[in-house]
């Protein structure tokens, strides 16, 4: 049964794209192709719309969960050809709502109890439905009005055999289409597979929500919906109801007298703002999922709406993404090259300076406007671009960042289209920068380490001996291993210097750990704490001691 249903779904969706004019996506040897290319009759009207047209208006009529897949792949430009990604931005995720007792029934027994001794009110008709789940207003025996978000019933086993489908469908794909190491088909359906299985863990949603209201709970400048954990599952979500006005309806913000201008530079602070100074960015900031406070129309303050898409960097990748964005506040082509070299993202065999070039041949004409002219989203795109000619895989959360920076400057030139974005994002990230990589970064995590450093440092005179021995007998052997590179060091023996600047610098650490012990009673020299400074100098001798060690 489950293998004829199987059937008769694939037989569905081969139907329409051939009726969209798509079945150049499918290998011609398929005798059901053939079959069907003479019995389907084929849209005429949209022979003329492009391809990426036609992909979306085939998504639409397949159902809302390929309308789902259709925005999912609209944010991954790194995979996905530009002129298809910008078509299905367009796909919008309205979908008729299935009827309100059978989201009760699913609420009752997801939460074990009868829906009246969970809320003191609910509302069988919904607020909004989409293809994943519905949301109904409610009221909590203390008086607050909530939101229920259910999912909709049997959405994870459709999800399950859609995506049995198109995992075939990509399979067939790459052994077919010419340029499919181009567009990956499989990386594809598995970034849709990790976006879909998050989406249906409403725990997860509740979860990003509640991080991101930590860290704008003191803010006014943005407000984040309060979770309801004990009347929360993996299926059902109760958040608090907030209430607001869309930020896509201009004509009732103008009536409000909103400030448009405050609105906008607030839009891109606080997109700043989680990216560099919390490493957590909400990514799916389209208009349906903002609100606006009309209670304070010239200071305004958005809420956020939404949190089944959020965006995390690695470390490593948010400080170079950053030292990149100051880079290109001051046109400093070579530094930027540096940092994709430094970064890893490019092959440390390019020439910096011919990867140079190719970025001042990208960035020089775009500083030929004025600044407030210039989108910082379209150049980072067009450093992408570049930078995949010199080898760069660009990792899904940079591509995802990059969405989310152009959505935003988007949304601040609408509302004020004379807004600078680069005048309003230099001095965040510059505060930001100096908070997080400065000398007072550095002391703090000096002294989170600290504890550690201590237990561990009985253990470095050891440690130096036994190096010092194997280096004396001739068996020592330093073996480093890169991803992506060959053969990045070679073994050597380690000299006598850089055994003496290893030594020494165990030795500065531990007096600077030692120093720190003392707390206020620690000496100083010119106002200055010696306990960092011992620190900082150890850890330039380690690097030092470590640099060597390929020499």
């Amino acid at each position: 049964m489950k293998s004829l249903r199987s059937a008769l779904r694939l037989l569905g969706i081969v139907r329409i794209l051939v009726r969209y004019r798509l079945d150049d996506l499918l290998p011609d040897g398929w005798p059901l192709l053939r079959l069907l290319r003479l019995v389907v009759r084929r849209k005429a009207e949209v022979s003329a719309l492009p391809r990426g047209g036609r992909l979306r208006k085939a998504l639409e009529e397949l159902g809302p969960l390929f309308v789902k897949f259709g925005q999912i792949l609209s944010t991954r430009r790194d995979l996905m050809p530009a002129d298809i990604a910008e078509d299905l931005a367009q796909l919008q995720d309205r979908v008729a709502p299935f009827p309100g007792e059978q989201a009760q029934e699913r609420i009752e027994t997801a939460l074990g109890k009868p829906i009246a001794e969970l809320y003191a009110k609910f509302d069988l008709t919904p607020l909004a439905s989409a293809s994943i789940s519905q949301v109904h207003p409610a009221k909590l025996a203390d008086g607050r009005d909530v939101v229920v978000k259910v999912l909709r019933p049997g959405i994870r086993h459709r999800v399950s055999e859609d995506l049995t489908l198109l995992r075939s469908f990509a399979r067939a794909a790459e052994r077919w289409l010419p340029d499919h190491d181009r567009i990956r088909p499989s990386a594809i359906i598995a970034e849709i597979e990790r976006t879909l299985t998050d989406e249906l863990d409403l725990m997860r949603e509740g979860a990003n929500g509640s991080l991101l209201r930590r860290n704008f709970l003191d803010s006014d400048e943005l407000y984040v919906p309060e979770m309801i954990w004990h009347l929360s599952s993996d299926s059902v979500l109760t958040m608090e109801r907030v209430y607001g006005i869309p930020l896509g309806n201009m004509d009732a913000l103008r009536a409000a007298n909103i400030n448009f201008e405050v609105l906008a530079r607030r839009a891109v602070e606080l997109f700043y703002q989680q990216v560099f100074r919390d490493n957590y960015f909400h990514a799916d900031m389209h208009p349906g999922n903002i609100l606006i406070d009309p209670e304070r129309p010239d200071d305004p303050r958005f809420i956020a709406l939404d949190f089944g898409i959020m965006g995390v960097l690695p470390a490593a990748d948010q400080r170079y993404l950053a030292e990149n964005f100051r880079a290109l506040f001051k046109q400093d082509y070579r530094r930027i090259a540096e940092l994709h070299i430094e970064a890893g993202w490019i092959p440390a065999n390019v020439r910096s300076d011919e990867l140079e070039g190719s970025i001042r041949a990208v960035c020089e004409p775009y500083f030929t406007r004025p600044l407030s002219e210039i989108s910082l989203g379209e150049v980072l795109m067009k450093l992408f671009q570049v930078a995949h000619r010199y080898e760069l895989i660009v990792q899904p959360q940079l591509i995802l960042l990059q969405k989310t920076l152009l959505t935003v400057e988007g949304l601040a030139r609408t509302l004020w289209p004379k807004l600078d974005l680069w005048a309003v994002a230099e001095p965040v990230l510059e505060e930001v920068m100096s908070r997080r990589y400065g000398w007072e970064a550095v002391n703090r995590e000096v002294r989170t380490r600290l504890p550690g450093w201590v237990v561990q440092a009985p253990e470095i005179p050891r440690l130096l001996y036994e190096t010092l021995r194997q280096s004396a007998e001739g068996k020592l052997r330093i073996h480093m291993e890169s991803t992506g590179i060959e053969q990045l060091v070679n073994a050597t023996s380690a000299g006598q210097d850089r055994i003496t600047l290893a030594v020494l610098a165990a030795g500065v650490l531990l007096s600077g750990a030692l120093l720190y012990t003392l707390g206020e009673a620690a000496p100083m020299i010119l106002g200055v704490p010696l306990a960092p400074v011992f620190a900082g100098t150890g850890v330039v001798l380690g690097i030092a001691a470590l640099a060597r060690r390929g020499r």
